[in-house]
């Protein structure tokens, strides 16, 4: 083997140990969330029925509700911030920055889509639970016993926005754990 081959290979190995056991785990992770809030968005921006009540066409929309809409629209940005996040997992060990300021970016980066993806997720449950149960103080009734695919599709939606959000929330204790650990700050001098 020749001094430029060993070279390679060494070359090799080194960018293959750049990624230890955590950063695997960030990237499956960071997957995960990616493929769960598509799944969410595309599932709600679909969510549609018409059904006949009383002898009258009715439509339910996801676009009819303010908070359906805020849940749709914050599960589509969840989604382009996962997938900015994961290209930047790939090349972050090119960059040439300190490692703190990495794991700091993604704290705050997946802590405000966290808190997005939550905050989104409370207001189509608070919508989604009225529309199942309805609320009989204010007059409203339920409509799920008539619009059984967009009551559905709006729960299945919700479900992998709460993974989303969980997932999240996994990778913001991962990025706060390593945040913490390279400033070398000792847990009982906080």
């Amino acid at each position: 083997m020749s001094p430029y081959e060993e070279d390679k290979q060494e070359e090799t190995l080194q960018k293959i140990k750049q990624y230890n056991k955590v950063d695997v785990i960030q990237i499956g992770l960071r997957t995960a969330a990616l493929a769960t809030s598509i799944a969410a968005s595309s599932i709600v921006f679909t969510c549609n029925q018409t059904a006949i009540i009383f002898g009258m066409e009715m439509v339910a929309k996801y676009s009819y509700s303010s908070a359906f809409k805020f849940f749709a629209y914050a599960t589509a940005i969840a989604s382009l911030f996962s997938l900015l996040s994961l290209i930047f997992t790939f090349i972050r060990p090119r960059i040439a920055s300190t490692k703190s300021n990495h794991q700091l970016f993604f704290f705050l980066h997946d802590l405000v889509t966290m808190t997005l993806l939550l905050s989104g997720c409370a207001a189509a449950t608070a919508i989604g639970y009225v529309a199942q149960y309805g609320y009989e103080q204010s007059g409203w009734m339920p409509i799920c016993d008539h619009f059984h695919s967009f009551c559905h599709k709006a729960i299945v939606g919700i479900v992998f926005g709460y993974l989303s959000c969980i997932i999240f929330f996994v990778l913001t204790i991962i990025n706060a754990t390593k945040s913490i650990t390279n400033h070398h700050y000792i847990p009982s001098q906080i």
